[in-house]
């Protein structure tokens, strides 16, 4: 692939993931340690040549693959694996309700399965892989029983704030940026939205 075209794609994606994740350019640069000129540079096309460690920051902070962000389109990706028209009425993704209680006996289960097993709620976005975690005890200093956690389930390698289980305490908690599995800890997903109750 020619370099014209890998930047090219590299611009398509920055602005398409700013977009549809909710992001700004200021966040995005405050987010990774880069100025607004380099990736204003980059979006208007003014750039020959990105460092790779440029590539790198922001493909991490998106949580998407190092080499796709310059090789494939992300927006056509994605609607192809959800299935769904960015630009006509987008229907809400329906996400299943799963009690912290039953939670870890839930998540080897697929998504189709667990939205037969347990009631819905409905999320507006670009979204697969989500569920919703409700919370029968609280997470100290952020949430209290009753509250809904919108998860896109999974490790994913993004600096999003996740949502963790630990095995020792059967406590969840959250953690903000890359969070690695293991013996103890058991990383549910990231958070994608929080509804308060009351």
């Amino acid at each position: 692939m020619h370099r014209k075209e890998k930047i090219e794609n590299l611009k398509n994606n920055i602005k398409y993931l700013i977009k549809s994740r909710g992001e700004t350019q200021l966040s995005l640069c405050n987010s990774i340690g880069l100025t607004r000129t380099t990736i204003y540079n980059i979006l208007e096309g003014k750039v020959v040549n990105v460092q790779q460690s440029t590539i790198r920051k922001i493909s991490d902070f998106f949580g998407v693959s190092y080499k796709e962000i310059e090789s494939i389109d992300f927006e056509q990706k994605e609607i192809i694996e959800s299935s769904i028209s960015l630009h006509g009425n987008m229907n809400p993704a329906a996400v299943p309700i799963i009690k912290e209680s039953l939670l870890i006996q839930s998540l080897d289960k697929r998504i189709g399965e667990l939205a037969t097993l347990h009631p819905l709620t409905y999320y507006f976005g670009a979204a697969c892989n989500l569920i919703g975690v409700l919370l029968e005890s609280e997470i100290s200093g952020t949430n209290e029983p009753g509250d809904l956690l919108i998860i896109n389930k999974g490790l994913l390698n993004s600096n999003r704030e996740k949502l963790i289980y630990n095995k020792t305490t059967k406590k969840l908690f959250i953690a903000n940026g890359c969070a690695l599995a293991s013996d103890v800890f058991c990383v549910v997903g990231e958070i994608v939205e929080e509804r308060f109750n009351g």
